[in-house]
């Protein structure tokens, strides 16, 4: 049987390209970590979309064995797991990043 938290957390990530599990809100983070993944993106010039994972404790929990990634953020670009806020930060600061946006046609806006 497909756990159902699961479901509800694939479901979020196959809804937008960018997709990211963080702790508070882009507009009030609630932890340094989360701040900072949505500082990059922002920076980026990307529209991505967010689970505040304080708000729900399954998710909360269950994240961690979905991705078998111990941290939160979590960042998923065209629904694959990117890592959390070192590797988006190293992946940002070599270029990774951008060039990863390019290759899955997410679309920036480097003016932002």
């Amino acid at each position: 049987m497909t756990d159902p938290v699961f479901a509800e957390i694939q479901s979020f990530i196959d809804s937008a390209p960018v997709a990211l599990f963080m702790k508070g809100t882009p507009m009030f983070p609630q932890c340094g970590f989360s701040a900072r993944v949505v500082q990059i993106l922002k920076h980026a010039g990307v529209a991505f979309k967010t689970v505040n994972v304080l708000e729900n404790p399954e998710i909360r929990d269950s994240i961690k064995s979905f991705s078998n990634w111990p941290t939160i953020p979590q960042l998923y670009i065209q629904g694959e797991f990117i890592g959390g806020c070192d590797i988006v930060t190293e992946m940002y600061q070599s270029g990774e990043l951008e060039a990863l946006l390019n290759e899955k046609g997410i679309a920036q806006d480097n003016a932002a």
